[in-house]
């Protein structure tokens, strides 16, 4: 409790400040990973996988990513998306970067889906960051109704 009194080094709007960084910080933490010596490795994208009847989509996070710059692939049943987030900006002689909290570089995710999926009929789509990706079941993965005689 005590750390949250202000007192002459610790002000309520130092606090607020602090408390605003850990925030971002969490939010923006499955974006970055770090080897052991503190230097970025590339960003491990968020997803999410739906299980539907015939198929499973995925949906995966690539934020500041242009579509051209979007490689996906499916070989032996690993499903790999990668992509680069590019500096939208150079700097100019004589500026001097403040503070730095966006992310640039390679990202990158595996999936293991198995021999399960109809590789000929996964689709892509992105729109507003959120790569959608549709994988159809195989014939033999699809559920058969068998009647009874």
């Amino acid at each position: 409790m005590a750390a949250l009194m202000p007192s002459p080094t610790n002000s309520g709007w130092t606090l607020v400040n602090d408390e605003l960084d850990n925030l971002l910080e969490g939010f923006f933490r499955p974006l970055r990973r770090r080897a052991e010596n503190g230097v970025a490795t590339g960003a491990v994208p968020a997803m999410d996988v739906t299980e539907r009847e015939n198929e499973y989509v995925i949906r995966m996070d690539m934020p500041g990513v242009n579509r051209e710059d979007i490689d996906i692939t499916l070989a032996e049943g690993v499903l790999t998306v990668s992509g680069e987030v590019k500096r939208q900006h150079e700097d100019k002689a004589g500026d001097r970067l403040i503070r730095e909290e966006r992310c640039y570089g390679k990202l990158s995710r595996s999936v293991r889906l198995g021999s399960h999926i109809d590789d000929k009929k996964v689709s892509a789509n992105y729109k507003d960051g959120v790569l959608e990706l549709t994988l159809p079941k195989a014939e033999e993965m699809k559920p058969k109704k068998i009647t009874v005689a």
